[in-house]
């Protein structure tokens, strides 16, 4: 029923300890050591693939600030908070429609050809959806465009996470996690910020909305490009280990990666602690676009509206700059363990202590530290998933890893939509938020007492 082939792969320098399973788990998790942006940068293939995402995230980031101008922002539409809410379950719907496909066919196609088809893809589909934004079709037309969109990203998005160990050592792989995934948040909130500039550009309406979508496409064209780079196999996988037909591959995805994180405690711990981020983050993000929307007004320098959303979306990114700067500095200095629960922590006292205020100076601040604590447990999960989990199985991990965690956010800001009043303003909607990172650091700590020796 299972079939096995092995493909010639290129290996980084220094990768004798690899996350397919040369290496004893217990050997690769004792040998962290930092060793500098400036010589993992030095890796080609790790610079090559960094290139190819920094690209695509910039012209998702730029695709996404677009849609939501165009839908939430856009004085020729209205938005309510179940259609805000549906603009977001287009959004985050692929994740969990695209994540099983994504996960298992990762794991029997040769990854450098998934990134380079779907980035072409993507490209196309964001074309299509610029000129339905142009055209004034809204509603489910341009949802479905928009799910098509994203969905195909997964495909790269998940195809570059699992191929990361192929291209760089897997002692550094915390570091270098952080590095790229630190550096690609930024680049997204770059474009994110360009689509707010080319709206002042192009105008507000339709035809500047569609204007501004479409530019995105130059993101996409430049990842492909970069990603034919990389010889065949390079990314893996290095062995296939699935059932030959597709579609069997496809109804197992899940069902191998659920038997893969819980047989591997470390990232069973971690996937507690970001379905806490997860439900929290869905939550703040619907009060905040609210807020933005119909209940603040400028204050000097600090805007609402759409040019609000864009700060907010600044200081989400100064929070993901410093994960990256420190998450590999905690882990070292205190380990995973703790470090995931200061951030959790952290993310409970961020919600209270700056959210309830419902004032636009300290949601900037919650913003900040709420994407902060998210990115370093975020790091921490997928640094555990890429040296723990075996490279014949890793691709349908982070699809579930993406179903799980997108499902919940979707949820989460559906229920929140239905009881939300139009201006925002729920404190007891904050307050559930900061509980869920009560009952992640609950469940994150419970998988840590069976296993004492993590």
């Amino acid at each position: 029923m299972f079939g096995r082939r092995l493909i010639a792969v290129s290996t980084p320098p220094d990768t004798s300890e690899s996350a397919s399973g040369s290496a004893p788990a217990e050997q690769s998790r004792a040998h962290h050591t930092r060793i500098g942006a400036r010589r993992l940068l030095a890796i080609a293939g790790f610079r090559r693939l960094l290139l190819s995402r920094f690209a695509g995230q910039w012209g998702e980031g730029l695709f996404q600030a677009g849609l939501a101008g165009a839908v939430i922002f856009n004085p020729e539409r209205a938005a309510d908070p179940l259609t805000i809410a549906g603009g977001f379950t287009a959004l985050l719907l692929p994740y969990s429609i695209v994540g099983p496909f994504a996960g298992a066919l990762l794991d029997r196609w040769d990854r450098r050809r998934v990134i380079v088809v779907a980035n072409l893809l993507r490209g196309t589909m964001i074309l299509l959806s610029a000129v339905a934004v142009a055209t004034g079709v809204g509603g489910a037309g341009l949802f479905t465009l928009a799910l098509v969109v994203i969905g195909v990203s997964r495909f790269v998005g998940s195809g570059l996470s699992a191929s990361l160990p192929h291209v760089v050592p897997v002692r550094n792989l915390v570091e270098a996690n952080a590095l790229a995934t630190t550096l690609g948040a930024v680049v997204s909130v770059i474009g994110a910020g360009c689509a707010v500039g080319l709206r002042a550009i192009f105008g507000e309406g339709n035809v500047g909305s569609g204007l501004t979508t479409s530019v995105a496409v130059i993101g996409m064209v430049i990842g492909a490009i970069m990603a034919t780079r990389f010889t065949r196999g390079a990314l893996g996988p290095d062995e296939v280990d699935e059932p030959s037909a597709t579609m069997v591959a496809v109804a197992r995805g899940l069902l191998d990666g659920g038997r893969a994180a819980l047989r591997t405690p470390t990232v069973l711990a971690g996937f507690a602690a970001m379905l806490a981020y997860r439900i929290s983050f869905g939550i703040s993000l619907l009060l905040t676009v609210l807020l933005m929307r119909y209940s603040f007004t400028d204050m000097g320098p600090l805007k609402a509206g759409l040019p609000g959303i864009g700060q907010m979306v600044a200081a989400a990114g100064l929070g993901i700059l410093a994960a990256g700067l420190l998450t590999a500095r905690f882990t070292n200095r205190f380990g995973r363990r703790h470090t995931v629960v200061g951030a959790l922590l952290l993310g409970a006292v961020a919600q209270l202590a700056c959210g309830l205020p419902m004032v636009l100076p300290t949601m900037l601040l919650a913003s900040f530290l709420v994407m902060a604590s998210g990115q370093v447990i975020k790091l921490c999960v997928d640094a555990a998933v890429q040296r723990d989990v075996g490279d014949e199985v890793r691709g349908r991990v982070f699809a579930l890893y993406d179903t799980l965690f997108n499902i919940t956010q979707v949820v989460a800001i559906a229920i929140a939509a239905a009881v939300v009043p139009l201006d925002g303003r729920a404190p007891g909607l904050v307050v559930a938020a900061a509980l869920a990172y009560v009952a992640g650091l609950a469940g994150f700590l419970a998988v840590h007492r069976r296993h004492p020796d993590l």
